[in-house]
């Protein structure tokens, strides 16, 4: 259960951290369209800080720690979510220095954010199942 209290601290200090950089880097420069870099904050908040404090009260109670499948969503989601929030953070930075990308660059950012969140996907399948097994129906 420490673990997961200790990633849902760090997701939030990531959310918060997020955040700022959003604000302060689109006030600097005097950015004021629309931008991927306002979605981070919330990935991370609900995402990781939420998740993981729901996960922590179901862990205090239920066997889920001791799922072998629960190690595998706790290995993808960490994998996972960074992976879509920097790729959120590279696609908004470039959006906020109107850099214009060409077709394949713009694909294989899509492309690389796809596979983060199939990882996500596949996690979330996982944990699905963790909780069919340990919560009572």
């Amino acid at each position: 259960m420490k673990k997961l209290n200790r990633l849902a601290f760090l997701y939030a200090l990531l959310a918060i951290a997020a955040g700022v950089f959003y604000r302060e880097f689109t006030k600097f420069y005097a950015f004021t369209g629309l931008t991927m870099l306002r979605a981070m904050h919330v990935h991370l908040f609900v995402f990781g800080f939420i998740l993981f404090l729901v996960l922590a009260l179901y862990a205090d109670r239920y066997p889920l720690l001791e799922e072998k499948k629960f190690h595998t969503f706790l290995l993808l989601w960490n994998i996972g979510l960074p992976g879509t929030v920097g790729m959120m953070l590279i696609h908004g930075i470039l959006q906020v220095l109107g850099t214009t990308l060409s077709g394949g660059t713009a694909a294989m950012i899509a492309g690389i954010a796809g596979i983060f969140h199939l990882l996500l996907t596949i996690g979330l399948i996982l944990l699905y199942q963790c909780c069919q097994k340990v919560l009572p129906q």
